[in-house]
């Protein structure tokens, strides 16, 4: 029995998908409006006074024959006009970017900090002197680390800027009376311009000569049909977005071709004129940006109250109403607690990445798009140019119900002949190839085979067939000019042309090219052995064991056929007529079928194969039609499994009866996608291994939408950076074959790999670089609780923190950039760090239904009324005491983040607790080598609160009588603070240096050439280790930061051996953890062929 779906459930799964539906309603009303107030007025003007207002010549009746602007006069007037680019949405100024850096909550705190030890030095300079030097650490801190954020920002943008040049848009152009490819930004008002099916039109165009020309405007005007395009010699008095002989800026051909003369450059175009649209499609926060923000309000927030709790203890315990001390070290214990140097960090590694993917070719929108690349879920690839190389090829011709294979393949069948010009029947294909066709050179003085064929994939791949059998091809076009012709258009599916080609009825002949089933229609003849031989069932049946031969290889298939037209009704006067259906239309002889292939790159089945075994859903959106992209995606690991179609031809049973969870793909056809329903939508994401053929721009940007609503992180390939709105609604847009040589063409694919891995990587770098940071809070901040609460002399002084924080850490934490994987396929077979499964959509889906049930509409309309700000607010602030709440956040997670327990336990509670137990262990060794035992310690403390009360360690302090009657005078108390001081400073030191290699631990023990072998670290064990010698042993600055040269290198032996202790708990960790790494591996998935594409072509589908 077939599942039905309540209306709970399809209530549940409508509930991610609403906030899409009201911005559609919501964006097409604003449209409307917008799109009224445009000035352009040149569509109105008849051709003559159109010729005269731009200053330019053109030839409606023969376009191709219009001389153009001169190359002088073209650049006379881009230097007048400027070039044809938009204007980038006015970006911040620097200032504003600067006050953006300085605005995180880690910098006010410290500013915060540092303005109150201000306060204080005016409260009572003499006691609080000391403290000027750290309140100007503190602020300086707060402006140098908004200044690394702010420094990296711009060198990234700059890398970005230079990136997105190298992808500059041309355009088809005649200048000096012939047609060549100029960079689009070059046109000027006047040019006479070439557009054809598939090109992105360069400027908005009036034009004056069409053939079939169709456009899409859906990005502009939401029409979702392609609006036909023609020439109108006395103008269109109507709005501009009505007029049906313009072709707007960015909008895409989608069939046929035109000439057009350019009427509007850059900012003056429609799309110009509409700011708003362009910006429509806004990116947003990255997650990596959204966890960052949320960790650092964690750490303020425990910051603030452990300095607030402190505060209160200090007041009433060891400073008793002394509250500028209590002050002085609660800010201590807030510097102790916020990483400071960890912004700097965060950003120094993620515009290093950026930098080493730039190198690559990954386009980055913004730096933390780096670390997106590593935590995508869904990657949505166009297949050609992408996955294909965009070449087809004449791979088979089948005439005269014998197969040919048009080039050395070892997959066909032994009944397949080799090709032959002198074949029966192979002549008129050539013919029909050659004669109906509707490509250009870019020059026609050079051999064929060199020429550069401008025209779509597959008439290129025709004539170049057909140009290896002609001799001379221009000659050959010649002799056969061309009476009537009409051109390819998708609702046809033909092209017809009628030339003068003699035969012994007449002087012409009609040939016919398209759509298989079409031209079959128009047939009552097929070709053989020369003679034209009636159809018959049998032949039908041969045709279709033909075409799916052809079709199940993932060809694109072509028929010809041709109709000798007899010379006593079809002479040259005869008026051939396209609109009243006076041509030639039936009674044809069929020629054959023409199977072409466009092979998959090089490694593309690997790419992917490895993609999916990192566990991202790899899904293919395409134009073309489903049974060829089907064919195609199983040549390519995209789909192994039955699909409900081909599971219905093993079985015979019903399509319909066919369940849902018995397959794991799915074929989408474009015109099903604009009637799914939100369940339908679950049930396509469902499944593994998707494609959607016969989709449009528009569809690719619902497709991102859809699974974005589902909480995928989503990539969308594309040949172009500013290609569709799907690239710039995607999480990230990865922008394939930038430079355009066939070297990174070849390559785009590695690319991408590169890039998963690489921000894989980086996330794990980001994390350690964290873990590691934080790992020095607790050996920080619990030495100041003891001081409070036991109490003892300061172990660390607010001035020491300020320097483990920003000296040895911040280079230590920044050599975790360079760290390479921990295994080889440590990273590329675990899954994405946030997947997507059944449970997380449910969990996002009943948040998503209790909001859509709490909002306020409008009775009449049904819209939905926005909360005002205040209510907003004070939902916010009873969030927490409701139940709901509690359930969200408690609720358990397959995701990680980057700071999840386990982080925070390893660095609060394991590396924290070992390196806090070392440093004070050494910190009483120094002590008591001293004179001092722990409870002499405690008695000197307490004789502050005596009355009158009595000050130890300091250079006025009484002489010090210890639990063994020895008297130990100022210099010596003073010496012996400084000793004690120095070594808690080098013990964090030291055993973090221990820690760089005990984070990395995660698969294997903490020891290896993959743990020890970035040099980095290194470095900045070397770099804090000077810093740390400079600060302690250096007389001068003691004054700044305490400390004493009289400290003994054999003190440093307690922290080493505490630091093997760390490595010791890190080898025991990683055997507890093993067991929950493994289960997050991705599942070996059957039938991968993980083996190269080096030789696809002709490949047939075994299935």
């Amino acid at each position: 029995m077939k599942r039905e779906l309540t209306k709970e459930d399809k209530e549940l799964a409508e509930a991610g998908y609403e906030h899409l539906t009201q911005q559609k309603a919501h964006g097409q009303k604003d449209g409307k409006a917008e799109l009224d107030n445009v000035d352009i007025h040149e569509h109105q003007l008849a051709f003559d006074a159109l010729q005269a207002e731009l200053d330019t010549v053109f030839d409606p009746k023969d376009a191709g024959r219009s001389s153009g602007l001169s190359t002088d006069e073209a650049q006379a007037r881009l230097s007048r006009d400027g070039p044809n680019v938009l204007t980038p949405p006015k970006k911040k100024s620097a200032l504003r970017k600067y006050w953006d850096c300085l605005m995180t909550m880690f910098n006010i705190l410290l500013m915060i900090a540092g303005v109150l030890e201000y306060i204080l030095l005016g409260v009572d300079y003499k006691d609080n002197f000391p403290n000027t030097y750290l309140g100007g650490i503190l602020i300086a801190v707060a402006f140098l680390n908004a200044l690394i954020e702010f420094y990296q920002l711009q060198k990234s943008e700059a890398i970005l800027a230079s990136f997105l040049a190298m992808i500059p848009p041309s355009s088809r152009v005649v200048r000096d009376g012939t047609l060549t490819t100029v960079p689009a930004a070059d046109l000027v008002k006047g040019d006479i311009v070439l557009v054809r099916s598939g090109d992105k039109t360069p400027a908005d165009l009036i034009i004056f000569a069409a053939s079939d020309l169709k456009v899409d405007n859906s990005s502009l005007t939401g029409e979702s049909e392609p609006q036909e395009r023609l020439a109108r010699p006395d103008g269109v008095q109507s709005r501009p977005v009505e007029a049906d002989n313009l072709l707007f800026n960015s909008t895409l051909v989608v069939n046929g071709e035109g000439w057009g003369v350019v009427v509007r450059t850059g900012d003056h175009t429609l799309i110009g004129q509409i700011a708003a649209l362009t910006g429509n499609e806004t990116g947003k926060k990255s997650p990596l940006a959204v966890e960052i923000g949320r960790f650092v309000m964690m750490v303020s927030a425990i910051a603030i109250v452990f300095a607030v709790v402190f505060f209160v203890v200090g007041i009433t315990t060891v400073y008793k109403g002394k509250g500028e001390q209590t002050v002085t070290f609660a800010v201590s214990i807030l510097v102790a607690f916020v990483p400071e140097g960890l912004p700097s960090v965060v950003t120094l590694l993620l515009s290093i990445a950026a930098k080493r993917m730039a190198a690559q070719n990954v386009l980055v929108k913004d730096l933390q798009g780096v670390e997106t690349l590593g935590s995508l879920t869904l990657l949505a690839t166009d297949k050609t140019g992408t996955l294909t190389r965009n070449q087809m090829t004449v791979t088979n011709i089948w005439s005269g119900l014998r197969m040919f294979t048009a080039f050395q393949s070892n997959n066909d069948s032994e009944t397949t002949e080799s090709f032959a010009i002198d074949a029966p029947g192979m002549r008129e294909i050539v013919d029909i190839a050659a004669l109906n066709s509707h490509v250009k050179f870019d020059r026609t003085d050079l051999p064929f085979d060199q020429r550069k064929i401008l025209g779509d994939a597959t008439e290129t791949g025709l004539i170049r067939f057909a140009g290896k059998h002609i001799s001379d091809y221009d000659v050959y076009q010649g002799q056969h000019p061309k009476v009537f012709e009409i051109p390819f258009n998708s609702s046809n599916k033909w092209a017809l042309v009628i030339l003068e080609k003699q035969h012994k009825d007449g002087i012409l002949t009609a040939y016919i090219k398209g759509a298989p089933e079409r031209v079959l229609a128009k047939c009552s003849t097929y070709l053989k052995d020369g003679q034209a031989v009636p159809i018959t069932d049998e032949f039908k049946a041969e045709y279709d064991e033909a075409y799916d031969y052809m079709a199940s290889r993932g060809h694109r298939v072509i028929a010809c056929a041709q109709k000798l037209l007899p010379g006593n009704i079809y002479d040259t006067a005869y008026e051939f007529s396209k609109t009243d259906g006076n041509y030639p239309s039936t009674e044809y002889c069929f020629c054959g079928l023409v199977s072409l292939e466009d092979p998959p790159k090089h490694g593309v089945r690997e790419a992917i194969g490895t993609l999916r075994l990192a566990g991202i859903k790899v899904m293919m959106v395409t134009g073309d039609h489903p049974k060829t992209a089907e064919a195609i995606a199983r040549k390519i690991n995209l789909i192994l499994g039955e699909t409900k179609e081909t599971l219905s031809k093993k079985t015979g049973r019903p399509v319909d009866e066919i369940y849902e969870d018995e397959v794991d793909a799915v074929v989408i056809h474009g015109d099903d996608i604009d009637a799914l329903q939100g369940w339908q939508w679950d049930q396509i994401f469902s499944k593994n291994e998707i494609v959607f053929a016969r989709t449009s721009p528009q569809h690719k940007l619902e497709i991102v939408k859809r699974a974005q609503a589902l909480g995928h992180i989503v990539g969308v390939t594309g040949d172009g950076v500013n290609d569709s709105p799907a690239l710039k609604k995607a999480d990230l847009g990865i922008a394939m074959n930038i430079s355009g040589s066939d070297v990174s063409k070849e390559a785009a694919n590695m690319i991408l790999l590169e890039g998963v891995a690489e921000g894989r990587q980086i996330f794990v770098n980001l994390k350690r670089s964290i873990q590691y940071t934080i790992s020095h809070s607790t050996p920080e901040v619990i030495p100041q609780l003891l001081y409070v609460v036991v109490p003892i002399p300061l172990p660390l002084s607010a001035i020491l923190i300020l320097v483990i924080d920003l000296g040895f850490e911040l280079f230590v934490a920044l050599s975790f950039a360079w760290d390479k994987p921990e295994t080889k396929d440590g990273l590329m077979r675990m899954a994405p760090r946030k997947p997507v499964n059944e449970r997380s959509i449910n969990s996002l889906k009943k948040r998503a239904l209790r909001r859509t049930k709490t909002l306020r509409r409008d009775p009449e309309t049904h819209e939905v009324i926005r909360p005002s700000r205040f209510s907003q607010l004070v939902t916010q602030a009873k969030a927490p005491f409701t139940r709901h709440f509690w359930e969200d956040t408690l609720e358990q997670s397959e995701a990680e983040t980057l700071v999840d327990a386990k982080l925070l336990s390893y660095a609060y509670l394991e590396a924290g607790v070992i390196e806090m137990i070392g440093a004070l262990v050494a910190y009483f060794v120094v002590f008591f080598k001293n004179g001092f035992t722990p409870g002499d310690l405690r008695r000197a403390q307490i004789a502050l609160n005596d009355s009158p009360p009595t000050t130890y360690f300091t250079k006025s302090s009484p002489d010090f009588t210890n639990s063994r009657g020895e008297a130990i005078p100022a210099w010596k108390q003073v010496d012996a603070l400084g000793q004690a001081q120095s070594i808690v400073y080098l013990s964090v030191f030291i055993i973090q240096c221990f820690n760089v290699f005990a984070v990395k631990a995660k698969f294997r023990f903490p020891f290896g050439k993959s743990i020890v072998g970035n040099y980095y670290n290194f470095a900045g064990i070397i770099a804090g280790a000077c810093l740390g010698m400079f600060i302690i042993y250096t007389p001068p600055l003691h004054v700044v930061f305490g400390g004493s040269f009289h400290l003994s290198p054999l003190y440093w032996l307690i922290p080493v051996a505490f630091g093997v202790l760390l490595l010791v708990w890190s080898s025991v960790r990683v055997l507890l953890m093993r067991k929950s790494i493994e289960q997050g591996r991705v599942k070996d998935i059957k039938g991968l062929m993980m083996f190269p594409t080096m030789r696809t072509m002709s490949m047939r589908s075994r299935h």
